[in-house]
């Protein structure tokens, strides 16, 4: 048999780490047994669905790597496969035509709270032989079954049992003519041959009627795995000011993607201690059975600790590739892949995310803005001074480098009695503007010997 997954989501809302953390280990299944990951989505909600939301889970999803083999499939482009199957479940007897009105249903309803009861329909239209009331549009119901149980042995929560006659005769067909997502979701998984249906722990009550569904229609239902939501370290449901925004927030505040999946993978997952994963590990190591049933704590300290971890062991190419794409948010266009590469050795160790990488480093890529309280400390007439001299000596060092640059330094200082720092910290402002740089030797090495005679020569 072969895996197939998919990640299924509506574009009512943006695509947010919880969601991402479903699509992820729907992807590390699939790739884990070198089966499917089929990306679908579950847009039949016109009223709320947006071309935004839409935009930002293919974005997210290019941008996390996260490929898919099949789609993306849109629920709203496969309407004709809907109406036929609906149709054939009324010719055989498995759905049936309901014409309550809304007045009726809510009288049920509150009937039914007066009593006790649990609120659900009564099933009045389900054997009927009335004559349909005039003016009324039906909803189309399935007919589930009212006796026996349905057991959901979940991947996750383990062995669930629901029984029947819990559960009333849910709509596939609302009165406007269109299909329901708890319907919908059945015929495309049947269609797509999904063998494993991974998503979060608030749609287990919809599987025992989606398991019905399937059965009724003679299809083999698939596995599922329900899991936990993901809280915010207070414990409270997750929301903005836990991290919950937009996948594509974390891309512009520079976090690497395979740092980002690192850090969600861990999140009701472990394999063993470790703590760092690339991606290739995560899919040699990863299965649905193993994630923990329990929710799990959103940190972002601890996200930022991985990403720095990442952003330490990411191969060259990724890092500049992200950095010109975070100097490009600040205006800097034209940067010298070069010279990126430069920057990203010098600055890889000490930056925890590319967004701060950037800004850190501008003043290799453009004229430096001058912190006026670091120049009036370190470039006193003295030091004016005293950094011409050592302009003349820059400008004849035979070869610029980061070891070469140290040597003639340290000796500059040494003939004058001077501490090293004394040197540095005024070299460091007029070449960088401020007193934060990597190491003085590379950072002139990075900027090169004409930007650094001219930035002296300015001072």
């Amino acid at each position: 048999m072969t895996i197939t997954t998919r990640f299924a989501p509506s574009p009512t809302g943006m695509l947010h780490i919880g969601g991402v953390r479903t699509a992820l280990f729907s992807w590390l299944q699939a790739r884990r047994h070198g089966g499917k990951f089929i990306l679908r989505v579950e847009d039949t909600d016109r009223e709320r669905s947006t071309d935004e939301a839409v935009r930002v889970i293919l974005e997210g999803m290019r941008w996390l790597g996260l490929d898919e083999d099949e789609g993306p499939y849109y629920q709203t482009q496969r309407y004709d496969r809907y109406q036929a199957v609906i149709q054939q479940m009324l010719d055989s007897g498995l759905a049936y035509r309901c014409y309550c009105s809304k007045e009726e249903l809510d009288a049920m309803r509150e009937a039914q709270l007066a009593r006790k009861e649990k609120p659900r329909y009564d099933g009045r239209w389900r054997d009927s032989t009335a004559t349909p009331p005039a003016g009324v549009t039906p909803v189309i119901r399935f007919r589930n079954p009212q006796s026996g149980e349905v057991v959901v042995d979940d991947l996750v929560h383990g062995r669930t049992v629901f029984q029947n006659a819990e559960l009333d005769d849910l709509i596939i067909q609302r009165s406007d003519g269109n299909p329901t997502y708890n319907f919908c979701v059945v015929v495309d998984d049947w269609d797509m041959g999904v063998t494993h249906v991974i998503r979060g722990d608030d749609h287990l009550n919809n599987t025992p009627r989606q398991i019905n569904m399937l059965r009724a229609l003679g299809a083999t239902p698939p596995a599922y795995a329900h899991v936990p939501m993901i809280l915010g370290a207070d414990g409270a449901k997750l929301s903005k000011r836990h991290g919950a925004v937009s996948v594509l927030e974390y891309q512009k505040e520079g976090f690497l993607p395979d740092a980002l999946l690192n850090y969600l993978v861990r999140l009701g997952w472990s394999h063993g201690d470790q703590e760092f994963f690339t991606r290739e590990q995560m899919i040699a190591a990863f299965d649905i059975a193993d994630v923990n049933k329990a929710a799990s704590a959103f940190n972002a300290e601890k996200l930022l600790w991985l990403n720095q971890q990442h952003i330490m062991k990411a191969k060259p190419e990724v890092l500049t590739a992200a950095l010109a794409e975070q100097l490009a948010s600040l205006g800097v266009t034209d940067a010298d892949p070069a010279m990126l590469a430069r920057v990203v050795e010098a600055l890889r160790e000490r930056a925890k995310t590319m967004k701060e990488m950037a800004a850190s480093s501008l003043f290799f890529f453009r004229e430096p803005v001058m912190d006026e309280k670091a120049v009036a400390k370190h470039l006193t007439a003295d030091a004016r001074a005293l950094l011409g001299e050592l302009r003349s000596q820059l400008a004849q060092l035979p070869e610029w480098s980061a070891p070469a640059l140290h040597a003639l330094l340290n000796d500059f200082a040494g003939s004058r009695s001077l501490g090293l720092g004394k040197v540095a910290q005024p070299l460091r402002v007029a070449v960088s503007g401020g007193t934060v740089s990597p190491p003085i030797d590379a950072t002139l090495a990075v900027l090169g010997r004409e930007r650094v005679l001219a930035r002296l020569e300015r001072c």
